[in-house]
């Protein structure tokens, strides 16, 4: 029988974890045996057609313990006679101790659930994200006996405590993570750094083949031709929309624009009131969440993207948000901010525009500038477009991987 990899998820399918299930899909393809553990059912309306092509299997964990006391207390009495239930149970009982919350007693519940459930075949666990995920894929792996690993993103970096990153880098056989400053940060937390890997997530091309655009001259001037520009993200404080709407509303009256965005969050209604209060909102179109295909349709339908990315008061910010890259890969001159790796994508004035986050009258000074000179949007459009196609393919990031994972070649050749 084949060795499996268990990948530990916060949840699946998600809309937002399109570069997860791209990952999902690429190492499959390349021979990968994979059973999907998801620590929370979906709650997207909507899932990608990508979702559809992956095959794996998935077990879904008790997301409320109590709501399956008997499947927790089946998996409890079952673990307690693993060998390595008492070092389990005794790291997250100082866990717990030094941070006392919901999440941690679920994740060991969790855990307990994963080392019963969890087919015979699975030799590896593999979280995505190192807070969460990666507790329950720890202890899971103390119980079972098992090696594990984990790809750590932006949240879950940026928002855990040091001393629970460097304890379970120590623990863990090996880290990706998807930006060189997440990487520098890691590194620097473990005592051997060499675990730690730069993997750029990347763009799977067949999904995002060149576009076909064509040269328009809109430059704000007409109110029957405004210039479409296109936000895709989710209605949360790091995204920075409220300083987006700020931004739009210190246009000069004369410029024609109009803004859409896609995505649903928390803040979406709180959002939509602020574009009323500025006397934007006939100018805004909230498309809410789409599937990819839409969400592709309307990267060629746009005339430019803004992604005002700024930091939470959690300390919670975006690494190199996926979104940018989609639309570079379409053509789309791009604004965003100097936070986090996104200048690692964007170099400013050559292959988008960066102004510094939370900062209205830059953004405001810079989406102006962008939508009154077409001529200035097809040159950073096309910069773009050739900066991701160099250097974001996913076809490196996956190969590295794949190596990772024990997979010396692909199993079939995929097309860039």
């Amino acid at each position: 029988m084949s060795s499996t990899v268990a990948f530990i998820l916060k949840g699946y399918p998600r809309l937002s974890e399109t570069f997860i299930a791209q990952e999902i899909l690429a190492l499959e393809q390349r021979g990968l045996d994979i059973l999907i553990v998801s620590l929370r059912q979906p709650t997207d309306h909507h899932h990608h057609p990508i979702h559809e092509d992956i095959q794996a299997p998935v077990i879904y964990l008790p997301e409320f313990p109590l709501r399956e006391p008997t499947r927790v207390l089946q998996a409890w009495w079952r673990g307690r006679r693993r060998p390595g239930y008492h070092t389990a149970r005794n790291l997250w009982l100082r866990d717990l101790r030094r941070d006392l919350s919901l999440a941690r007693i679920r994740s060991f519940a969790q855990s307990l659930a994963l080392a019963h459930e969890a087919p015979s075949q699975v030799a590896r666990l593999h979280a995505h994200y190192i807070h969460t995920p990666a507790s329950v894929a720890r202890f899971a792996a103390m119980l079972l006996g098992l090696p594990w690993s984990c790809s750590a993103h932006a949240r879950d970096i940026w928002t855990s405590p040091d001393w629970e990153k460097r304890e379970k880098l120590e623990d863990l056989d090996w880290l990706v993570t998807c930006t060189a400053c997440g990487h520098k940060h890691l590194a620097n937390l473990s005592r051997d750094p060499k675990r730690v890997e730069l993997v750029y997530h990347g763009l799977d091309f067949e999904r995002f083949p060149r576009p076909v655009r064509v040269a328009n001259t809109r430059d704000g001037s007409s109110s029957a031709a405004p210039v479409n520009i296109l936000s895709v993200g989710r209605a949360v404080e790091k995204k920075g929309y409220g300083c987006l709407l700020a931004a739009l509303a210190q246009l000069p009256k004369h410029l024609q624009w109009h803004f859409i965005h896609i995505g649903q969050g928390p803040l979406l209604p709180a959002l939509q009131r602020k574009a009323e209060s500025l006397g934007i909102d006939s100018r805004v179109t909230w498309m809410g969440a789409h599937p990819q295909d839409r969400v592709i349709e309307s990267y060629r339908d746009a005339d430019m993207f803004v992604l005002a990315n700024c930091v939470a008061g959690d300390g919670d910010m975006d690494g190199l948000p996926n979104v940018i890259m989609e639309a570079q890969s379409q053509g789309l001159a791009c604004i965003s901010t100097t936070l986090s790796a996104i200048p690692e994508l964007i170099e400013d004035g050559v292959t988008g525009v960066l102004v510094p986050p939370d900062e209205e009258e830059p953004l405001a000074i810079a989406l102006a500038r962008v939508i009154s000179d077409p001529g200035l949007r097809a040159r950073l459009g096309d910069s773009g477009y050739r900066r991701v196609r160099e250097r974001f393919s996913h076809e490196q990031g996956v190969e590295q991987l794949a190596l990772k994972f024990g997979l010396a070649k692909p199993r079939t050749q995929m097309s860039t």
